[in-house]
């Protein structure tokens, strides 16, 4: 019996703290959508006092994003030293304490970005290391569910490239995908042809990995379900996209975001959040559940024969 199989409390913790770290993702792009990133104009005191300000106009936006944020990093804190204190597993154990690092150091760069009036570069940096934290809490919830376990039977994978191979590569390339999202989100001038470069990249890799699975796995547990959900998100993101560029366009002229540009643009966000943390999924359990094969090849010999 492993050691998560004796505390499923902690893999319902685990769980409740990414569900709380993706409601902070949301939390964060609707400060992005209402262009609510300096309503607070300082940090980390809110208008030069620790006292909760009036929740009015952009400040609910961003003050509610502090106020979320400061939760889940104690909920962070929380989750590490219990796995420190029950969980045996040292990988984990350091995991954990990453996950620590990694929200404080979101915390400095979201302060940054405010004293520095929002630069370009630290709000991608900000935006970036948001979706790192939330791999990185989804995976403590994966790793500590009751009989998850790296030395599962596993099944030859003589794809090529292989399926492990494969979810490592796009997994990267969403994450590029997304990083190019935040530039375009922060940038006044906007970068919208390399994004739209890198959605046709991610939804050819998604499209040969979801192929891969039904033609070769789809009999391997754990690979259908995740590879289906991960085609499905892609088609729904693909659609948001497309809504985000257009209701962008729509409100050129006018005064402040409007509630169909934060709604579409924060339901992009967020999709493509669950896009990246379903194929970093996809790409544990391949590695869980196959083992790359060697293609046997037969070489056959010429009989010799005998000369006089």
């Amino acid at each position: 019996m492993t050691r998560t199989e004796t505390h499923p409390w902690l893999h319902r913790y685990a769980k409740f703290v990414a569900c709380c770290t993706f409601l902070l993702v949301i939390a964060g792009a609707l400060v992005t959508g209402n262009d609510a990133g300096l309503s607070v104009p300082d940090w980390p005191t809110s208008f030069g006092t620790f006292r909760m300000p009036r929740m009015v106009g952009g400040v609910k936006f961003e003050h509610g994003h502090r106020m979320i944020a400061g939760f889940v990093g104690i909920l962070t804190i929380i989750l590490a030293i219990c796995i420190w204190l029950r969980d045996s597993r040292r990988w984990l154990r350091w995991t954990g304490f990453a996950a620590v690092m990694a929200v404080l150091a979101q915390a400095i760069l979201g302060g940054i970005t405010v004293l520095f009036y929002l630069p370009v570069a630290i709000s991608t940096a900000h935006a970036t290391l948001a979706q790192i934290f939330f791999c990185v809490a989804a995976s403590i919830a994966f790793f500590t569910r009751p009989g998850w376990r790296w030395d599962e039977a596993k099944v030859d994978d003589v794809s090529s490239p292989s399926l492990q191979h494969l979810t490592t590569v796009t997994t990267g390339v969403i994450l590029v995908q997304l990083i190019l999202g935040a530039v375009y989100r922060h940038s006044k001038e906007g970068i919208i042809s390399p994004h739209v470069v890198g959605a046709c990249v991610v939804t050819l890799l998604v499209g040969w990995i979801v192929y891969t699975v039904l033609m070769n796995f789809s009999e391997v547990r754990g690979l259908l379900r995740p590879a289906m959900l991960l085609g499905g998100l892609v088609a729904a993101q693909i659609f948001l996209g497309m809504g985000s560029y257009m209701t962008k366009l729509a409100e050129r002229t006018a005064p402040q975001p409007l509630p169909a540009f934060v709604d579409v643009s924060t339901a992009h966000v967020a999709v493509g959040a669950l896009i990246l943390v379903t194929s970093l999924y996809l790409t544990y359990q391949a590695r869980r559940f196959l083992s790359p094969g060697k293609r046997e090849v037969e070489v056959a010999s010429a009989p010799r024969h005998a000369t006089s």
